[in-house]
């Protein structure tokens, strides 16, 4: 078993992970933000910046819903020497008429605390 992520173990980690990547990828955006804290720090990979809290989540996905079509799909997890979830992730941006934008690999890094999502970064 590898070491606890932040105050849960790196196999709950993973699964709660999981279950936000198939959320995002359902729209299901209670769903996600049930999983995060509610002052969660969260990158705005679309527009540069960050937002927070569940509101700030929230407002973001459905702006960027409302002009582009993310999906994203976990490929491989692992924890960083500090504690954090790194995933590596396939990420497939279209337009609304389903042209592919972008298509390539990206790495989400999580901060874990007490089983929600505290903070994300892309890299």
């Amino acid at each position: 078993m590898k070491q606890p992520a932040r105050g849960i173990t790196y196999e709950a980690a993973v699964q709660l992970l999981q279950k936000a990547y198939t959320a995002f990828n359902a729209r299901d955006i209670d769903a996600v933000l049930n999983l995060m804290h509610a002052n969660v720090s969260w990158p705005n990979g679309w527009e540069g910046g960050y937002v927070h809290g569940h509101d700030g989540v929230r407002d973001y996905w459905q702006r960027q819903w409302a002009a582009i079509n993310p999906t994203v799909e976990p490929v491989s997890f692992d924890e960083t020497g500090d504690g954090r979830i790194c995933v590596n992730v396939h990420q497939v941006v279209k337009d609304l008429d389903d042209n592919v934008l972008v298509d390539g690999m990206v790495q989400h890094i999580y901060t874990i605390v007490n089983g929600l999502v505290q903070t994300m970064e892309i890299k």
